[in-house]
């Protein structure tokens, strides 16, 4: 499948790397911007007037009592107040007499007034309300400043955007200027997806990705935790899975405390976990640890040693399958589980004789999308059964499966505004990827690309467009760390 990770180290470029001859590298200079949000709100006024902000005097005013909330504030202190690019906190630093304050200082700012009115929600959810609106001296709140915001993820969003109008002019001291923020997502799934079998990705390493997620207001991590190469996933109700199947059972692996830590640290930022447990192809880690699952291939009448994707015939394929995505269900508390479907090769499938007489069978003649078919049709129908809803890569689409009407399809080939519309004509939600895969390494400017592509890009009705639920950017398969 893609190769899908994240490039959570510095790259250093040997200059013995070959650069073409006419290749030019435009370098235009730009001023650092201070005291403004990224990515842009919605609406976004600011003036040249400004407040003084001394950190140990500085305090958010909240008496709502939502420990989600209280535990943002009391990070989001320090994520502010940091003295410049050394990451040391100025909040235990002594007020100082500011001289010279300017025409515009407005004086000094000594609170920021957070008001959530609904309910302290436990987990981030599908379409959860993320609006929120910051007033920093404004006609109707002269001298003061106000976070409104109707839920809990709605705050974090503006907890961050006021952290981003905070900036440092001298050590220790810091202003923020008169400031108007409305700001809601056009997408309410706002993805970015790490591969964590071709490589291993240490768990501060996954943290720091939703850390950097937060800061950019992106709401799902969709974690492709085992394909192909191993599973790290250390299942409660399978350990074979990750003991045979892992790099290193012992070092490689997500234990049960690992991935509970990982949704944690997401629930504390308002980032949904969504789990990929793609099948039935990316699947040769899982036979090592669960015998008769995959489709033994043949050459000419006889086993030739290789496996292919998972047994769609094999009645016990489906009990393992349905306690497998049991544990997941529970083990995560989002709503949805990724259930690939992509790149699935018929070839073994041809091969095996067992398999070959089961399409006789059920006549299904030598289509193997109908095979195809009937084991998604299985699976759709046991996740059914969990109380859970589930995406799949566009291949099972495209391929001619009748999946249920409430499936998402995540596109992520080339020719994908063709795609989108076929797909949201059929009446299906779906989620973009083809444009944001940022392990191709490009020379030259690309960014452009990235921000020039939009999911409602394609011809079709303002009603079939809606249905698009949002981009997801997707990380490739180089890692530079010890531990990979």
């Amino acid at each position: 499948m893609k190769s899908l990770l994240f490039i959570c180290a510095i790259l250093t470029v040997a200059t013995s790397h070959y650069i073409p001859d006419n290749f030019i590298t435009p370098i235009k200079e730009v001023t650092p911007t201070r005291g403004q949000p990224w990515p842009l709100p919605q609406q976004y006024a600011v003036e040249q007037t400004y407040f003084i902000i001394q950190p140990s005097n500085f305090s958010f005013s909240y008496t709502g009592g939502c420990d989600l909330l209280n535990d943002a504030m009391q990070r989001y202190l320090k994520v502010m107040f940091q003295d410049g690019c050394s990451g040391s906190s100025s909040l235990n630093t002594q007020p100082k007499k500011i001289k010279n304050m300017g025409i515009n200082s407005l004086g000094q700012l000594n609170s920021l007034y957070v008001w959530i009115p609904g309910a302290c929600e436990k987990y981030p959810y599908e379409d959860m309300d993320e609006q929120y609106l910051i007033k920093v001296n404004t006609p109707d709140y002269q001298n003061q400043a106000l976070l409104y915001a109707t839920t809990v993820w709605g705050a974090l969003r503006g907890l961050e955007t006021f952290s981003q109008l905070v900036y440092q002019i001298q050590p220790g001291v810091f202003a923020i200027n008169t400031s108007t923020v409305l700001d809601f997502p056009r997408f309410s799934y706002r993805g970015l997806l790490l591969d964590t079998s071709r490589h291993f990705i240490p768990v501060p390493l996954i943290l720091q990705n939703l850390d950097a997620m937060a800061q950019t207001k992106m709401n799902v991590f969709h974690w492709h935790i085992v394909d192909d190469p191993s599973f790290p996933y250390v299942s409660k109700t399978f350990p074979d899975l990750s003991e045979k199947g892992a790099f290193n059972p012992k070092t490689h692996i997500y234990s049960q405390k690992d991935v509970a830590d990982v949704i944690e640290y997401g629930r504390q930022r308002g980032i949904r976990v969504l789990a990929e447990f793609d099948t039935p192809g990316h699947t040769l880690s899982w036979g090592k640890g669960q015998s008769n699952l995959l489709t033994p291939c043949y050459k000419e009448q006889t086993p030739n040693g290789e496996f292919g994707p998972i047994d769609p015939t094999n009645p016990s394929s489906y009990t393992f399958l349905k306690a497998f995505l049991s544990e997941i269900g529970t083990v995560f508390p989002e709503n949805y589980i990724h259930l690939g479907g992509d790149e699935v090769s018929f070839d073994c499938w041809k091969s095996n004789p067992n398999i070959t007489a089961f399409m006789k069978k059920h006549g299904f003649g030598s289509d193997y999308s109908k095979l195809e078919q009937y084991y998604m049709q299985n699976l759709l129908d046991i996740v059914k059964s969990l109380n859970k809803s589930y995406i799949v890569w566009q291949e099972v689409f495209d391929n001619g499966v009748q999946v249920k009407p409430d499936t998402v399809i995540h596109v992520w080939k080339d020719g994908y505004k063709s795609e989108l519309a076929k797909v949201t004509a059929a009446g299906y939600k779906t989620i973009l990827s083809s444009c944001w895969y940022l392990n191709y390494i490009n020379y030259g400017t690309d960014w452009p690309q990235y921000y020039n592509c939009d999911p409602y890009d394609f011809k079709g009705s303002r009603k079939k467009r809606i249905l698009g639920i949002g981009g997801e950017a997707e990380w490739g398969n180089m890692l530079m760390d010890p531990m990979s």
